[in-house]
């Protein structure tokens, strides 16, 4: 919306003092010719916004006008600032909702605990997008028609219709009552209920969603994270569980037994490896586990474990036995 659009451009602008209409136009996400016009209407309304012409100039306002956040102090003002998870918010489709609220905390705090809180947060670094070895964090790519209908749902207690994709499975149409949202490592799920049993949907596996106008059939309050446990306890106890002995060196065992539903039986071979009884999901997830440890892990029962890595092994060392 604009006049959100307009708070926002004030707010930067109070934030960095002076910024070039280009670099503007980038936090806003709004072109450059969007942006004059913006700053043409804040003019007109009466908020001292001038440009600044040469090489280092830009749009600055006067000092003035400031409502101030009373009462914060400085480690809750802190607290306020790094707390919002970008990738959570990110994941419901309220990425940029953050970042604007962000910026108005921050211009509304006391002048004392603004300038520290802001200093603060720089030093502190909450999900980032990569991890030590430059790996890009797993999330979820969702259609933002998607969330804001399904977050329409949840919060107005209305039904949904999902379209909804499983893999191996053509798309259909279902009707769900929502019971909430949760998001994991930069995934978001829907806990609903569907002909009155529990179901979870992953958000990025939704190809489109309306909200229905009929009330949800829910209890008037829910304890998300309590439903969310219960909820991952009966996934792991599928009935596709496979139990795997498996040869690891021990400073990888952390790598596999974290993976792993369960892991036991753990025995030390004095040689720097473990023997570990670990516990996955079903045969693929076992097989891709000990794949990702290479040469430091070694499959060793039951036979068919041994046989699916080994054909495996064998398909890529066909396909480099070429150097060419």
């Amino acid at each position: 919306m604009r006049a959100d659009r307009l708070v926002s451009l004030v707010l930067l602008l109070r934030r960095h003092g002076r910024l070039s209409a280009e670099t503007l136009a980038r936090e806003l996400e709004v072109s450059t010719r969007t942006v004059l016009r913006d700053v043409e209407a804040l003019s007109a309304a009466g908020v001292p916004v001038y440009a600044e012409r040469g090489r280092h100039g830009g749009f600055a306002l006067l000092p003035g006008f400031r409502t101030e956040l009373t009462g914060l102090t400085h480690d809750e003002a802190l607290a306020l600032v790094v707390a919002g998870s970008r990738r959570g918010a990110e994941a419901f489709g309220l990425g940029s909702a953050l970042a604007s609220a962000v910026l108005k905390v921050v211009d509304a705090l006391p002048a004392s605990n603004r300038a520290t809180a802001a200093r603060a947060a720089e030093r502190l670094l909450v999900e980032p997008d990569t991890d030590l070895l430059a790996r890009r964090a797993d999330t979820d790519d969702v259609p933002g028609t998607v969330t804001a209908a399904v977050r329409r749902a949840v919060l107005a207690g209305l039904r949904l219709r999902l379209h909804y994709a499983v893999p191996g499975q053509a798309p259909g149409w279902r009707t769900v009552d929502p019971v909430g949202l949760v998001t994991v490592r930069g995934r978001a799920y829907l806990l609903a209920a569907r002909s009155g049993a529990d179901r979870t949907y992953r958000l990025s596996r939704v190809l489109a969603a309306e909200v229905l106008d009929e009330p949800a059939q829910r209890p008037e309050s829910v304890d998300l994270e309590r439903a969310w446990l219960d909820r991952s306890a009966r996934f792991r106890a599928g009935d596709a569980q496979v139990t795997v002995g498996v040869r690891v060196r021990a400073e990888r065992r952390d790598e596999l037994v974290g993976t792993a539903l369960a892991a036991g039986g753990e025995v030390a071979g004095g040689d720097g490896w473990l023997r570990v009884e670990a516990t996955f999901q079903d045969p693929r997830h076992a097989e891709w586990v000990v794949w990702q440890l290479g040469p430091d892990a070694e499959a060793l029962s039951p036979p068919w474990f041994r046989t699916a890595l080994h054909e495996r092994a064998s398909a890529v060392a066909a396909r480099y036995r070429d150097p060419a």
